[in-house]
């Protein structure tokens, strides 16, 4: 598995000048289907939208709340007429009723599925609660579909350096057993430290940029 080996630097994106676009409960009423994007998934507790501001260096740009699961839409964020980030909604600890959930999980299979610019998955997991039901399913699905994905083990913070490099060893091991390592990177991210920004603006760089074919998810 190529972990954080990435191509040769590719022109570099502004993403402080980011900015909010729209949201969508549905992929009908999502943004037009052309472009780039990448999209950032996890389970409801894993620093997503906290990862997203770090990113961006925008605090409030994305919605963060001690109350997981708060996110229930699709948000999109532009980087230019054609580039975009989108927080996809989390998993795992929404307080609400199932058929709620089940509403939820419909849209984000139907945005997946059948969204042809989406270039890349952002995959954040708590790097002390890694490779969970959803995350497997995540990876299985897109690499299954041969959608490239970027894994982040967040709150690296809460770890010292070498406990934080023996847990990435072990996914990447539990990653290559389960044949879930093809067109997967990884790497170490901290939203508090701001730890392994530069290598994620990177990755997303290469997808946004370099990637110009059409999404493995066209029909």
């Amino acid at each position: 598995m190529s972990i954080v080996k990435l191509n040769a630097q590719p022109q570099k994106l502004n993403y402080r000048a980011i900015r909010f676009l729209t949201s969508a409960p549905t992929l009908a009423e999502c943004p037009e289907d052309s472009g780039a994007e990448v999209a950032f998934a996890g389970r409801s507790n894993a620093g997503k939208s906290s990862a997203i501001n770090a990113l961006t260096g925008n605090s409030k740009l994305a919605r963060t709340s001690k109350t997981p699961g708060r996110t229930q839409l699709i948000n999109f964020f532009s980087l230019s007429e054609q580039q975009r980030l989108v927080d996809l909604p989390g998993y795992g600890y929404a307080k609400v009723a199932r058929v709620m959930k089940d509403e939820w999980q419909r849209h984000l299979a139907a945005y997946l599925e059948q969204r042809q610019c989406l270039r890349g998955l952002v995959l954040l997991m708590d790097i002390r609660q890694p490779l969970k039901e959803f995350d497997l399913h995540m990876l299985t699905w897109a690499v299954e579909a041969g959608l490239p994905v970027h894994c982040l083990l967040t709150k690296a913070d809460k770890l010292k350096h070498g406990p934080a490099n023996n847990i990435r060893f072990a996914v990447e091991k539990a990653l290559r057993e389960q044949g879930l390592d093809r067109e997967v990177t990884l790497q170490l991210f901290s939203s508090t430290r701001k730890t392994g920004i530069d290598t994620l603006e990177r990755k997303l760089n290469e997808w946004l940029i370099s990637r110009t074919e059409p999404s493995a998810t066209s029909s």
